[in-house]
């Protein structure tokens, strides 16, 4: 059994057969999106791996990020895994223990916290997780399926094809943003949805700058009296379609529902792809209310609950950081 922590260690081709092979393989777990997270100034990529019989069997793929000024940053440093760890059927357990192990080992020095973000079901890994210090925590997600257009359209609430339908009458429409000037506008609608509702940080500009260089990845926009009005944020890779981020300036204009048209064009887009489901990556906590979460349900999306896995690196700092961060919202 060999561990691997770095990049450079790990066999690309046995890294993209465990990818097509591995019940819960996502897109975060992949060459492509560890490249990406390489690609940015502002957080910090990982990727570890562990071997039986010199096989691949087990990878985890995230990025260690903290927010703010000097005091934020280091009361909010974080390791995410999003989309949870690419982990082989048959993995056995000693391999997995290693893979957690090795996790909290390497990443336990720069981070409070680790918070693995599950697309898809682990419950067949649960225990193995939680024995190793990973708390499981209730998390809801909505997959929309996306066989074909009219499978689509009925999923929608009466409200939400309404909403649609008048939004493109009245001359809304759906363009692909590719130039700094078109994401900038994208990204200030976006920057007052999370300082204004959201409340949780958002990422520089510069994800959104270079999100859209890497073949996977769109930023669509919502054009209307020729300024963009809203958008999403996508990647489609091996059957689904991952939207990370929505917006739209709803309160602005009558009649007009850039939110809902972003939502609806990331359908369209999976539709048009040939892929199996719409990931909306999130949907809050089933024990709190959540206006987002009523606003993905008139979708016609599942809701699911795959969670999320906590492992908290140090418990004094983690309770610190809490109190100190809320003070500063």
């Amino acid at each position: 059994m060999t561990i691997h922590t770095n990049i450079s260690e790990i066999n690309i081709e046995q890294w993209q057969q465990l990818l097509d092979n591995s019940p819960v393989a996502s897109f975060f777990q992949t060459p492509e999106c560890y490249e990406f997270y390489a690609s940015l100034s502002f957080l910090e990529p990982f990727v570890f791996a562990v071997s039986e019989n010199e096989n691949l069997v087990g990878l985890v793929c995230g990025y260690i990020v903290a927010d703010g000024g000097k005091m934020k940053q280091f009361f909010s440093r974080r390791a995410i895994i999003q989309g949870g760890f690419l982990l082989d059927d048959n993995i056995s357990e000693v391999a997995l223990e290693l893979l957690l192990k090795t996790c909290v080992a390497e990443l336990s020095k720069k981070a409070i916290y680790i918070e693995t973000r599950n697309s898809l079901d682990y419950s067949k890994f649960r225990s193995i997780f939680e024995k190793n210090g990973f708390r499981y925590q209730p998390h809801l997600n909505f997959h929309v399926k996306t066989q074909n257009f009219e499978s689509v359209y009925q999923q929608l609430s009466s409200t939400k094809r309404r909403d649609v339908k008048i939004s493109q009458e009245l001359g809304a429409e759906i363009v692909e943003l590719n130039t700094k000037d078109e994401i900038s506008e994208f990204y200030t609608i976006l920057q007052h949805l999370y300082k204004t509702k959201i409340r949780v940080p958002l990422f520089p500009i510069e994800f959104f700058e270079k999100f859209i260089a890497f073949d996977e990845n769109k930023i669509f926009g919502i054009k209307y009296e020729g300024k963009i009005i809203g958008g999403s944020v996508c990647t489609c890779w091996d059957g689904a379609v991952y939207e990370w981020f929505v917006c739209g300036k709803d309160d602005d204009f009558k009649n007009i529902f850039p939110s809902t048209l972003a939502v609806w064009n990331s359908i369209i887009y999976a539709v048009e792809n040939g892929c199996k489901y719409l990931d909306m990556l999130g949907a809050g906590k089933p024990d709190k209310k959540y206006g987002v979460r009523d606003f993905k349900a008139k979708f016609g999306g599942e809701l699911v609950e795959y969670g999320r896995f906590l492992y908290i690196c140090n418990k004094f700092l983690y309770r610190t950081g809490k109190f100190y961060i809320e003070k500063l919202k």
